[in-house]
């Protein structure tokens, strides 16, 4: 219980923000509605933020849902900081909101949308050490795991509910989320094109 509840948090992270993202976009496009906005003053990361900025509400809404059960039904303890474990949060939905981006680019319909997020995010979970451990696997797939953002938010949630880790313990996931969560984003926006 107390190794699995904490990464369900991740896992609904990950799967809400990158799906609806995903979306986002491509939903515009399909309704016609894309046209109208390409004709507006705004700029395109003006455009960007406005369709990520209510999904990072989505998903913070979900984190604290997510820990308030895992507290009230489950007993999972929070033994660090709520303040930081909600920063890192949002660091890790800077990656998850980046993939949902760039989906949104090389989609076309919310049919396909769906199905290449799935394409994200299922070899992520495989490969994130929620359900295999990382260390068991074969050097090659060890490797691969660096490229993983959920893998060290995953170190991170556990290390703030269980181990009540703080900023000290917890930079060098941190730093690895926002590095992997800026050039993702940034790919993202540079494939965007309004």
């Amino acid at each position: 219980r107390n190794f699995m509840v904490p990464g369900v948090l991740g896992l609904i992270l990950m799967i809400m923000t990158t799906v609806l993202a995903s979306l986002g976009i491509v939903r515009e496009r399909e309704t016609g509605t894309m046209e109208q906005l390409i004709v507006t003053p705004i700029r395109p990361y003006q455009l960007i933020a406005g369709k990520l900025l209510p999904f990072v509400v989505i998903g913070l809404v979900d984190a604290t849902f997510v820990i308030t059960v895992a507290r009230g039904w489950f007993g999972v303890p929070l033994r660090g900081s709520v303040a930081l474990l909600y920063a890192l949060c949002l660091a890790f939905m800077l990656n998850t909101l980046g993939i949902g981006l760039f989906v949104s680019t090389i989609s076309r319909t919310q049919q396909q949308a769906m199905m290449t997020s799935l394409f994200f995010i299922m070899p992520q979970l495989v490969l994130s050490g929620f359900v295999f451990s990382i260390v068991c696997m074969p050097p090659f797939y060890k490797l691969v795991t660096h490229v993983i953002p959920i893998r060290y938010f995953f170190v991170i949630i556990r290390g703030i509910m269980l181990k009540g880790a703080g900023w000290p313990e917890l930079w060098g996931q941190a730093a690895a989320l926002l590095v992997l969560g800026t050039f993702i984003l940034t790919l993202s926006v540079a494939r965007f094109r309004k």
